[in-house]
């Protein structure tokens, strides 16, 4: 689908989500039964953690227990999938960048609609990405920043390796997105996964890569890792010392910003007062101090934004990465 396509889709999307819905009004208090919310990933990553801790706050303001349900696969298809199927009015998706903005840029068919099977509830947190490097590796090459890093692969084309967590995976179109404005030219090793990538530029089999900050910070405070900036337009409170890397890289990164993001989303057919009480209780939650603390202590920046605003930051996101992947030929053969 052409990114003009693309956009008009959205721009349809955005004007449906202010319409009257079409499915009715609830029939007596919800909910009547426990909630589920499927994480279309793997236990342990930014989307289950969130999901998990904002799960207990739910349960309190909606009376109902609210479980956690693991259903990875596919880069996330296998359960973005089966919420997009749902009509049970109990089950809830914690969707990311991937799950609606990736993966329908990049899969010639999925199986489930980003923007028809769903109604985003709230923005969560943004994961910031941040730029590593093996310290060895660094040393040797002079690296100490990111201006000598541009420079070392200016100079030497070809010469650093940077792995990522699999073609078109976040921590790959950062990496694609960094070489396209620095004009730059480093081989890229995909992975089966983040973790493996991170695996090998600990162990020095590759030099550097982008990795979700929340999963790469214990190796950084172990200083398995050289960290040289966050990709987020802002510093992780993290890491309060580590430049971002618009900050850090001059010029030619002015504006840089390459976040991943986690969100809370309910089927389309769910019921328009069900979904204002989803939005509602969802942001009070992200905005209790507890949770924030909790969230920003694993390296995620809590947002709690409500359902117009999420899909506008779909909108701006599904135009930045279309432009990523147009210019820099990623492509997904599944």
């Amino acid at each position: 689908m052409s990114a003009q396509a693309q956009r008009r889709r959205l721009l349809m999307w955005l004007a449906a989500l202010s319409a009257p819905s079409a499915y009715g009004q609830p029939n007596g208090p919800w909910p009547t039964r426990p909630l589920r919310i499927v994480v279309p990933y793997a236990a342990g990553g930014s989307a289950d953690v969130a999901a998990r801790l904002l799960a207990p706050e739910l349960q309190k303001s909606l009376g109902q227990p609210v479980t956690i349900d693991n259903k990875p696969g596919a880069d996330g298809n296998i359960g973005t999938a089966e919420v997009a199927g749902a009509s049970d009015g109990h089950t809830l998706l914690m969707g990311s960048v991937g799950t609606h903005v990736i993966n329908p840029l990049l899969w010639r068919r999925l199986p489930y609609d980003a923007l028809k099977d769903f109604a985003p509830v709230s923005l969560v947190a943004t994961v910031p990405l941040v730029l590593v490097m093996n310290p060895g590796v660094a040393q040797t090459l002079g690296v100490r920043t990111v201006a000598d890093l541009v420079h070392v692969a200016t100079s030497q084309p070809g010469r650093l390796h940077i792995a990522s967590g699999g073609n078109g995976n976040p921590t790959h179109l950062s990496g694609e997105l960094f070489k396209r404005l620095t004009h730059t030219y480093m081989l890229h090793f995909p992975y089966r996964s983040a973790a493996s990538a991170q695996q090998d530029v600990v162990a020095g089999n590759m030099d550097l890569m982008f990795d979700a900050l929340p999963a790469a910070l214990p190796q950084i405070k172990a200083g398995k890792l050289l960290a040289l900036a966050v990709t987020s337009a802002r510093r992780s409170p993290s890491l309060p010392e580590l430049p971002t890397v618009e900050e850090a890289g001059g010029p030619a990164l002015k504006g840089y910003e390459a976040s991943a993001w986690i969100g809370l989303f309910a089927p389309s057919g769910q019921p328009a007062e069900q979904l204002a009480r989803l939005q509602r209780d969802s942001v009070t939650a992200l905005a209790g101090p507890a949770l924030r603390e909790r969230l920003t202590n694993r390296g995620m920046l809590v947002q709690g934004s409500g359902g117009p605003e999420f899909a506008a930051l779909i909108a701006a996101e599904t135009a930045k990465w279309a432009r990523v992947v147009q210019l820099s030929g990623v492509k997904v053969d599944r």
